[in-house]
């Protein structure tokens, strides 16, 4: 483990499984379908399964397969949340809450640059992967427990639309119109 996963490990809390679930539901109840919030729910549920896709590759060519799967994933989310859903946040508010996204989501992008550097079958890879599956988990619990739901009720519902399509635009440019279901 590199002494910048030490510190991330370090300083990054751990919600317990519980925490997590709970705040889903918050977030879902919070959801209207089809919105920018039901949107993300659903990219949050495709990257974990991404994660555990890259986990489970038998082969070296399989896990880079899926490696690159993961990467499209979260870059094409982070640029829809970087776009649109981050800059709403600091517009209402929650500068601190939008410039942590930011900078999470920066380290996510460059810890998935090491990554591509490591023999994908080996146990450093595993540990590698395993500390940006824990940040990302944590950045979304930080999103769907607290960041979004508020952010649900201080946008107005014409403007909740325009988040809405905006964001879709923004990751289906990255992920791709038959991916961005």
């Amino acid at each position: 483990m590199s002494m910048f996963d030490k510190v991330v490990a370090a300083v990054t809390p751990t919600e317990s499984e519980e925490d997590r679930v709970e705040a889903r539901t918050k977030a879902e109840a919070a959801a209207p379908v089809g919105g920018w919030l039901s949107m993300v729910l659903a990219h949050h549920r495709q990257l974990e399964a991404a994660f555990a896709a890259v986990k489970s590759a038998h082969t070296p060519v399989e896990r880079r397969a899926a490696q690159k799967w993961l990467g499209i994933l979260l870059t094409g989310h982070a640029i829809a949340e970087e776009s649109v859903l981050y800059p709403a946040l600091a517009l209402h508010g929650e500068k601190s809450h939008a410039n942590t996204g930011f900078n999470e989501q920066a380290t996510v992008k460059t810890q998935m640059a090491a990554l591509e550097e490591l023999e994908p079958m080996s146990q450093e890879y595993l540990a590698k992967l395993e500390h940006i599956r824990a940040a990302v988990a944590h950045h979304m619990f930080e999103e769907e427990g607290i960041w979004f739901p508020e952010l649900t009720k201080t946008v107005l519902s014409c403007d909740q639309v325009k988040l809405s399509r905006r964001y879709q635009e923004e990751f289906t440019r990255y992920v791709g119109q038959d991916q961005a279901a």
